[in-house]
């Protein structure tokens, strides 16, 4: 007050240059009337409601543990509320992710937090949303291979035991989903001609996929020896200490307990995804084929069915695509192939 009185002078431009030179030093906020500000926990808070109003909208329950996982990794290594988070923070932190992973998988990240920011913002949690000027992230897509026809057999051949046989000829004959594939239960089996399986696959929708004689043959025989009550088609198996599933099982309650919502944690009873892909992986190593996951068969499923003739709408109604634009991002189709197509339909 001494800096402004020492002059006096009628100048309110000048003093007005003289208290924001004092208050420079100075940060002015509310007066809070709470006993403590609340500020542990938030991040908890938002991440419950956001879930929450996701299982509520139907969302899978590996979607809904995607969500909590990555959300969660992001605030906690940018280290800020919620609330506090800018633009520039996100951004630094995706740049990060991309140092250690992949263009794509940075920009999943980027989907997650713009999904969770534009709830808060709904809601009216927050008032500023930091994703609205944080850009998507461009990649490169590149042609990713289906299974040869010699691959396959090399990996059939490489089948340990009946169970393995399953899941490789269920895989190439429906073309579904992992996680629609950990999810059948024996009733869903249903006789016919062909036997088909009723699956529950994205956006809660439920359709029939047809069992090839592989298939029907490779699941009779899993069946006939399989003497425990376990209503899963691949149940989940006892897990020594320190296995990567009991690892996920726990990282699963953890989330379940966190967020207090059921529907975190996986069936009782049904092998998990990292169960089934760590099965695969071992076929392929054992086979000699490079790059064996479940979402490759899904592929090769719709390659091999386009080859001899099924109609791309078909196809895509087989794989549970809402839109045939997807099914063709599926398909590993030669210049060749699509040379002799075009000649065959083509005036």
């Amino acid at each position: 007050m001494f800096i402004l009185m020492q002059n006096d002078t009628p100048n309110l431009q000048e003093i007005k240059t003289r208290f924001m030179m004092v208050l420079n030093d100075f940060q002015i906020s509310p007066k809070e009337t709470a006993l403590v500000v609340y500020t542990e926990g938030k991040n908890e808070y938002f991440m419950k409601k956001f879930l929450l109003s996701k299982a509520v909208a139907g969302c899978a329950k590996s979607t809904l543990r995607a969500y909590g996982k990555e959300i969660t990794r992001a605030l906690s290594s940018i280290g800020k509320d919620a609330d506090a988070i800018t633009s520039e923070d996100v951004q630094i932190h995706l740049a990060q992710v991309m140092t250690q992973s992949s263009k794509s998988y940075a920009d999943t990240v980027r989907r997650y937090l713009s999904s969770f920011y534009g709830f808060l913002i709904r809601e009216e949690l927050i008032t500023r949303n930091p994703m609205s000027r944080v850009e998507k992230i461009k990649t490169t897509k590149k042609k990713k291979d289906a299974f040869t026809e010699l691959e396959v057999e090399l990996i059939r051949n490489a089948c340990r035991n009946n169970r393995d046989r399953a899941i490789v000829e269920l895989l190439m004959s429906t073309g579904c989903r992992i996680s629609e594939l950990c999810s059948i239960r024996r009733d869903d089996l249903e006789d016919g001609s062909p036997p088909k399986v009723n699956i529950l696959g994205k956006g809660g929708k439920y359709r029939n996929v047809f069992l090839n004689a592989k298939a029907i043959v490779s699941v009779k025989n899993y069946l006939a020896e399989r003497s425990d009550t376990n209503p899963y088609l691949f149940p989940k198996s006892v897990t020594r200490p320190g296995d990567k599933n009991e690892a996920a099982s726990k990282l699963h309650q953890v989330l379940a307990d966190w967020y207090k919502h059921p529907d975190l944690i996986s069936p009782d009873g049904a092998a998990g995804k990292d169960t089934i892909g760590a099965t695969l992986r071992e076929l392929g190593k054992k086979a000699g084929v490079d790059k064996v996951h479940p979402h490759r068969f899904r592929r090769t499923c719709a390659t091999f069915a386009l080859r001899r003739g099924m109609p791309i709408e078909q196809v895509s109604r087989m794989l549970g695509h809402a839109n045939i634009a997807t099914t063709q991002i599926y398909l590993d189709l030669s210049d060749d192939e699509l040379a002799q197509a075009h000649k065959k339909y083509v005036v």
